[in-house]
């Protein structure tokens, strides 16, 4: 008998079937230093432990999306390994910072199911919930996967789509404990924008752009230890190539985005987001941002900002044709509110 597991395929999940997953993870600040050595991350909340503490917390939080990675990364196993695709995101809340020494583990509930017309493939909805070493709740997320069949002669599921939020509610947004920016420092943060500088309907280019390249990107798959086929083995995909990951393209935009926004210090929920094309190594990432929505919050010194974050390997300020789809060159769609000083 093999000892030896090869992922689940589509006729392997049921409705309101639980996954606990694998190895928790004490996240440190190698993960940090990795972080900022794969993107060009430079927002200061995450940069300076004198600066956090100057807004209230006891010190410097890990990024936001090395959370998310790391979260992630513990679900692959169970739910995308034999995956054609990432499809999209609903529903995410940042509950919790992480800080250095946090212990994170992961556990996700099906929550929908769908066969696919060609019938060798099926799309699986999940929600994750990630937590740390006491056991409190950091994040939580609703993802779409198109996974492949394993038997084409399974009969399909009856299928069930969950229905899901446009959007976080802005007064369900988490504020961190203590987090107060009425000391915030503009010079250090590197922009004077603030929250009330910002109006719905506005667009701003991040003018800078980066070219993926194969060795990185693997090593970030790895570091958050992410081990879908498609990114790994050439042979899995019929051009020979490597799938870039998803979450990999998003760092990179968030990164891009400081340039325009380095004082969108925190992310605290993902309205939504769709990985629109594939992206592969040579490929050059531009990005862009509209702004969605504000809301004032509890704190009368900080202020939420509804961002749409677009990842492009084409002209910035593009996103979809005549017929309504996104364009060739898009590559992410990401909906998500963060918190600034007003």
């Amino acid at each position: 008998m093999s000892k030896t597991f090869a992922g689940h395929y589509f006729e392997d999940y049921t409705i309101g079937q639980t996954l606990p997953h694998a190895v928790p993870r004490t996240v440190t600040e190698g993960e940090r230093a990795l972080y900022h050595a794969l993107y060009p991350a430079r927002h200061a909340m995450a940069c300076s432990d004198e600066f956090a503490r100057n807004c209230g917390l006891p010190r410097s939080p890990l990024d936001d999306l090395i959370t998310f990675h790391t979260v992630f990364g513990k679900t692959v196993p169970d739910i995308s390994l034999n995956a054609v695709a990432n499809l999209g995101y609903a529903e995410g809340r940042f509950l919790q910072p992480v800080y250095p020494g946090d212990t994170l583990s992961s556990t996700s509930e099906v929550i929908g199911i769908k066969e696919n017309s060609n019938g060798k493939t099926g799309i699986v909805w999940v929600r994750t919930e990630g937590r740390n070493q006491r056991g409190e709740l950091v994040l939580s997320y609703v993802r779409w996967v198109m996974v492949r069949k394993g038997d084409v002669a399974t009969p399909a599921p009856d299928p069930i789509v969950p229905e899901l939020s446009d959007a976080v509610l802005a007064e369900d947004l988490n504020i961190p404990q203590g987090l107060d920016f009425t000391e915030y420092n503009d010079a250090v943060a590197g922009e004077s924008h603030r929250w009330s500088d910002y109006a719905v309907g506005e667009m701003v280019d991040h003018v800078d752009g980066v070219t993926v390249e194969e060795a990185e990107h693997m090593m970030a798959t790895r570091l958050w230890q992410n081990t879908a086929k498609v990114h790994f083995d050439a042979t899995h995909r019929d051009d020979g190539q490597r799938l870039i990951y998803g979450g990999h393209v998003i760092s990179m935009a968030r990164g891009l985005s400081f340039n325009g926004l380095a004082n969108a210090q925190m992310i605290v929920a993902i309205n939504g987001g769709a990985h629109a094309n594939p992206c592969f190594a040579g490929d050059t990432i531009r990005a862009w941002s509209e702004v969605l929505d504000k809301a004032e919050t509890a704190s009368p010194s900080i202020g939420a900002l509804r961002l749409r974050l677009v990842a492009t390997k084409g002209t910035p300020m593009t996103l979809r044709g005549e017929d309504g789809k996104y364009l060739p060159d898009v590559l992410l769609d990401l909906d998500y509110w963060v918190l600034m000083p007003r």
